[in-house]
Order: structure tokens, then sequence, then C-alpha cells
């Protein structure tokens, strides 16, 4: 248990320097941004309890408003998809989720690529959606959210490729 504690420990302040030193410097044609803090939301352990993970993607939201002062969107945004993260578990892994039993590494890459697509465009499009806060714009809203969804999955999928280990 305290691998796994010390794993989410540095996964949460490694992804937080990144997106806050690197990432956020990136805007390509103004509005494809990259957001892989999500990473952290999408890849903490299932067992664990909800309180406490709602509490920290919280925290982790708060942390890249505070670096980037953006006012509480991102805190919004990544508590929202904390709070769906079961519904969207249950819909795409079904009866592997009811029994507890997820292994991200071990799972069909197409279940993992639904898994990250829904939670990260559900992310951007509350995120986009608070940034504006303009109905009148509400293609932008989608353009922005689209594109940057497609580039942070595209990003985490990589990511977790890379530093995935293989137990086969």
């Amino acid at each position: 248990m305290n691998n796994v504690v010390s794993q989410n420990i540095i996964r949460f302040v490694l992804l937080i320097l990144l997106q806050s030193i690197v990432l956020n410097a990136i805007n390509f044609l103004g509005y494809i941004n990259p957001y892989i803090y999500v990473l952290f939301i999408i890849l903490f352990p299932i067992k664990n309890n909800r309180l406490l993970f709602i509490f920290l993607s919280f925290l982790l939201g708060l942390t890249i408003d505070l670096f980037i002062d953006s006012g509480g969107i991102h805190a919004a945004a990544c508590v929202t998809i904390a709070y769906i993260r079961p519904v969207v578990l249950k819909f795409v892994f079904g009866m592997v989720y009811e029994h507890q039993t997820i292994k991200f590494s071990a799972t069909e890459f197409g279940q993992r690529l639904t898994y990250f697509s829904v939670l990260i465009f559900v992310h951007h499009l509350i995120l986009f959606s608070l940034e504006i806060f303009n109905s009148s714009k509400i293609i932008l809203i989608f353009k922005k959210s689209l594109f940057s969804s497609i580039f942070t999955i595209i990003l985490c999928l990589l990511i977790t490729i890379l530093f995935s280990r293989k137990k086969r």
C-alpha cells in the first residue's frame, strides 16, 4: 500500500510541475492547449476512498489554478470528472469495474481510449465553458474543447504507453 501512495504522490507533483512549467506555454493556433494533469484523476486507483479522491482532485485543480491564475475553473472541472468517474468506469469496463479488478495496463486499447476520451472531453468542455462563459460563443467552446481534447488524449495515451510496466 505504501508503494501505491508514494507512486500517486510522485505522479501528482510531476504532473503539476509538467503542466505549469512546460505545457501551459503551449498554445497551438489559439485554441489547442494540452492539459495532461487530468491523468492523475484518470489513473487514480479504483479501490480508494471516494471522498479522499474528490478532495485530491479539487486540490489538483486548485493547484493548477494557483499556478496559472485562472480563478477556480480547473478545480471545478477536476471535481466534476472525479465525481462522474465511477459512472464512466462502469459504462466503459462493465463487470470488470463491478468486481473492482481493473488494471489499466491490462485493459484493451479501445476501452482505454474510450475511458480517456470521455473524461478528458467532459473536463475540457467544462473548463472552456467556464473560461469563456458566453453562450453566444458556443462554437468556440466546442472547437477549443474538441481540439484540445484530441491533443490531450494523444499525449495521455503516449505517456501511459511509455511509462506502463508490462506484466505479461
